[in-house]
């Protein structure tokens, strides 16, 4: 029998506030038929007071072990994947640790973007296939809406705030994590970035992106990549039951799903409700699958993701 990292249960966390796009109509100059004919995007939720990526991170991570019908103090690593943390330092896990009663375990932080959850989640399935962990929290949580240029449609309109989790413990079995697979260019930094940063203007910065070049590139590299987990593992995609992607535009997903020769029924879509966020979108996405039935145990299903930078990556689990 092969060890591997499995999912023992999923969880999310969304901030109290849904936003609309006719609410944001009142405050941008765009309308919701320019939205969704652009992206897909209805809604979007965006934290308020007191609702930070830590707390969300640790709802979601809360709901994640309720599911996995495990203790908090059995844990022994948390990843948190964002690129919106608390604080500069320390690590944003760590607070989501102290927030969950954990008074000692690995905690860190990984910044990959959009992609951060699948870094997060390679990262956690070695340390766990290696005997470094055996029993791990990967979230992906953001607030985005905190570095938006309100003036800037292009951008404000696309990201919402969120969280999503997973539990992962090693076990002898067929189910689990098979392969991952990560990609990154920094050649492309400049199509999407956020303007600031400590080390450079000493500031948070905002979003910027060029909308139709990312789109490009992600159509081809989600597809390669998606295609790249598969072989790695001996699997064509008609042995795919569900993609559960990185929510960042309806047509990105369409026109990824028509690459593979998938059908549309196949996509786990979330991104009309929850809009992009970011490292937070495919646990979030998994989430809602899993918890209306459509997930089922058994399942094959391939994880995708790609984020500024760029950084893009792919994951094949049997869940």
């Amino acid at each position: 029998m092969t060890f591997r990292s499995v999912i023992l249960g999923t969880g999310s966390a969304l901030p109290k506030q849904r936003v609309s796009n006719d609410d944001l109509a009142q405050r941008v100059d765009t309308s919701d038929e320019w939205i969704v004919a652009r992206t897909g995007i209805r809604f979007r939720h965006i934290a308020g007071e007191g609702e930070t990526t830590a707390t969300l991170g640790a709802q979601a991570a809360r709901h994640a072990l309720a599911a996995a019908d495990v203790q908090a103090d059995t844990i022994d690593l948390i990843i948190l994947a964002t690129a919106t943390p608390d604080q500069t330092f320390p690590a944003s896990a760590t607070k989501i640790q102290a927030l969950l009663g954990i008074n000692d375990c690995v905690a860190f932080d990984v910044a990959a973007v959009c992609s951060g959850f699948l870094y997060a989640l390679s990262v956690a399935d070695s340390m766990i296939r290696t005997g470094a962990a055996r029993r791990a929290i990967v979230i992906g949580a953001e607030t985005f809406s905190r570095i938006l240029d309100w003036e800037d449609r292009t951008t404000c309109v696309l990201f919402g705030d969120g969280a999503g989790a997973v539990v992962l413990e090693g076990q002898e079995g067929e189910a689990g994590i098979l392969s991952t697979k990560l990609h990154a260019d920094g050649r492309h930094n400049e199509l999407l970035y956020v303007d600031g940063g400590p080390s450079t203007t000493g500031t948070v910065g905002h979003v910027r992106m060029k909308g139709s070049e990312v789109f490009r590139h992600a159509v081809v590299n989600l597809a390669t990549v998606m295609t790249e987990v598969l072989d790695s593992t001996g699997l064509m995609p008609a042995d795919v039951d569900w993609v559960v992607p990185h929510q960042a535009n309806a047509r990105i997903l369409d026109a990824t799903a028509r690459k593979l020769g998938l059908s549309a029924d196949q996509i786990v879509v979330t991104v009309d409700q929850h809009a992009n966020t970011s490292a937070a979108s495919v646990p979030l996405a998994l989430d809602t699958a899993v918890r209306d039935g459509r997930i089922q145990r058994g399942q094959l299903l391939v994880l995708e993701a790609m984020g500024g930078g760029f950084t893009w990556g792919a994951a094949a689990v049997r869940y």
